[in-house]
């Protein structure tokens, strides 16, 4: 009897054990050229019990869709926005033109429709798209919008790595969120609930052979500081911008806000057994995002400088043809040459008192050059083609994940020491440490901009912590063609715009042949913007198909001297 009592509370121990995990979702796929995003408000059941969680996604309840494209493709992009508010989406890591980046200029109004594209240049790797309106971007990404970008290439292509989504090839999101007593997001820098692919306690079923791990730091905020519960050694093979020349190994890997790494780790030996991805986060600094033990306040969390698991994983069998080596060699990457450097750009990171602006760390601010972000200041103009050092010094106490837009760059110091393996390669975010005592700390990075000139439409960077960014830690640039392109001014712009009435399709024609649209917007009769479209192919038409009937304006900026011209025409 008392061995049948001992199995029964066993089994007992065991059921309530595992009812602590919710089984890890894994984001929906798409893939090919053409994709459609649709961004809009809705309702999530995160909490088990009682209310659901109002939320936002892209094509979904919470989060959106991995886009999966290849190196080389030409991939366009229809993002209609069904919020109650206004919002950008910016891809994350893309080498693509300033016009596409869905920075906090692209703006796209609620039931407008945005539709970039773009050659894909990217090496293989994890990138993301997110919000990214100005003074919003923290609240937006609180709501659960955005998603994963997969680039393939050759190169990775040929290797003997796992890449079957979802079962060997396996996508983190990481982030936390503070929960009302209705279940409603708190939009706040740090929650006291750590979210996995948006999985509350997550556990997911991997094979016992070699699975990657594809990470993204999506919090708000809060760094992870990021290892197994037994210790084991993962080899790290890829940072934001691609592979590493060779697999690294470690035990932990602190990741930043907006940072991607790609880890391997060995399950061959441990059929039957669980292992948990950790954050061991008391090890961090008091000044690292998520190493502060704040317990009220703003800043307020269950999770902070708290070792806390991140997933559960239970080991079963191996798939067919696994994985079961990693491989020793990935590529051989070809960096740039601080002797090629044609300027060294030096910024500064420090602490302001007395601005009133943020509504939450005011007075108190961190801010870039001395100065908040102003949209209408360019504070750089960067040649094409140069190779540029960029060297940010900061006098903070905090340390801020900081991120460019355009280029991935190579770090060449962090306080006069060069880059660890793992931070070798194609970077986009690099951690800019706190001052130590009264000494500033001084990163370098160093980037080539060889492509995509443009006066207009500037590339932000800034830091990636969405509080900071929202409350005006960012700059702007952009890339200039020194001939001159936009010398031609009040010239003639002739354009034709037919059949009109018109019901499906609108096609536009420039009497000069010389002359193009870089960017044009329809508007209803009302002033309310229907479609962004920026440079468009023409040659067959724009699809006006889904506008209801009426009266439009449609304005065209010519590419060359960026007038714009008006003009009307009915939906019937």
């Amino acid at each position: 009897m008392t061995k049948k009592i001992l199995v029964a509370s066993l089994l007992l121990i065991s059921i309530i054990s595992k009812a602590q995990y919710n089984n890890m979702w894994i984001p929906d796929t798409l893939s090919g050229a053409n994709f459609n995003l649709t961004i809009k408000d809705t309702f999530a059941q995160i909490v088990n019990k009682g209310n659901q969680t109002i939320t936002g996604g892209i094509n979904g309840k919470f989060w959106g869709p991995t886009l999966f494209v290849n190196k080389g493709d030409e991939v366009h992009m229809n993002v209609t926005n069904k919020l109650n508010d206004s919002t950008t989406i910016h891809w994350h890591g893309m080498h693509l033109p300033a016009v596409m980046d869905g920075g906090p200029h692209q703006i796209i109004p609620p039931s407008t429709t945005w539709q970039p594209y773009w050659t894909v240049k990217n090496d293989a790797a994890t990138y993301w798209y997110h919000p990214h309106l100005h003074e919003m971007s923290m609240e937006q990404i609180t709501k659960g919008i955005g998603g994963l970008l997969i680039v393939r290439d050759a190169i990775e292509s040929s290797l003997p790595l796992p890449r079957t989504y979802g079962i060997d090839d396996i996508p983190l999101v990481l982030t936390d969120r503070d929960f009302s007593t209705s279940n409603q997001f708190s939009v706040v820098p740090y929650g006291d609930s750590m979210l996995t692919n948006m999985t509350l306690r997550a556990q997911y079923t991997i094979p016992a052979q070699v699975v990657r791990f594809r990470i993204l730091n999506a919090a708000i905020e809060r760094s992870y500081n990021i290892g197994f519960s037994d210790n084991r050694n993962f080899q790290v093979i890829a940072s934001d911008g691609g592979l590493l020349n060779a697999p690294v190994p470690l035990t932990r890997y602190l990741l930043h806000a907006g940072e991607r790494v790609e880890i391997l780790v060995n399950c061959s030996a441990d059929l039957g057994k669980s292992i948990d991805i950790k954050a061991y986060n008391s090890t961090l600094g008091n000044f690292v995002a998520g190493g502060e033990a704040f317990i009220a306040g703003p800043f307020g969390n269950a999770l902070g400088k708290k070792d806390f698991n991140i997933l559960h994983l239970n080991i079963s069998s191996q798939t067919n043809n696994p994985i079961i080596a990693i491989p020793s060699a990935l590529k051989t990457n070809v960096l740039l040459k601080v002797a090629d450097a044609k300027i060294t750009r030096k910024l500064t990171i420090s602490d302001s008192t007395g601005v009133t602006k943020p509504v939450i760390l005011g007075p108190n601010a961190f801010i870039l050059n001395h100065k908040l972000f102003n949209m209408n200041a360019i504070d750089y103009s960067v040649p094409l083609n140069n190779t540029e050092i960029w060297e940010i010094t900061s006098s903070s106490v905090f340390g801020h994940p900081f991120h460019i837009h355009d280029v991935e760059f190579n770090i060449i110091s962090v306080n006069g020491i060069a880059p660890t393996a793992a931070q070798s390669g194609w970077k986009d975010v690099v951690f800019i440490p706190g001052k130590t005592g009264i000494t500033s700390s001084v990163v370098k990075f160093i980037a080539k901009f060889d492509d995509f000139a443009d006066e207009l439409h500037p590339f932000m960077f800034h830091c990636h912590i969405a509080l900071h960014e929202d409350e005006g830690m960012m700059g702007q640039f952009v890339v200039t063609n020194t001939t001159g392109i936009n010398d031609l001014k009040n010239i003639e712009i002739p354009i034709s715009i037919y059949p009109n009435p018109t019901n499906n399709t609108l096609f536009i024609q420039f009497n000069n042949s010389q002359q193009s649209a870089y960017y044009i917007t329809i508007t209803d009769a009302l002033g309310r913007t229907k479609l962004m479209l920026p440079k468009p192919d023409l040659t067959n038409g724009i699809d006006i198909s889904q506008l209801n009937k009426g009266v439009y304006h449609i304005s065209i900026v010519e590419n060359t001297s960026k007038q714009t011209v008006t003009k009307t025409f009915v939906v019937n």
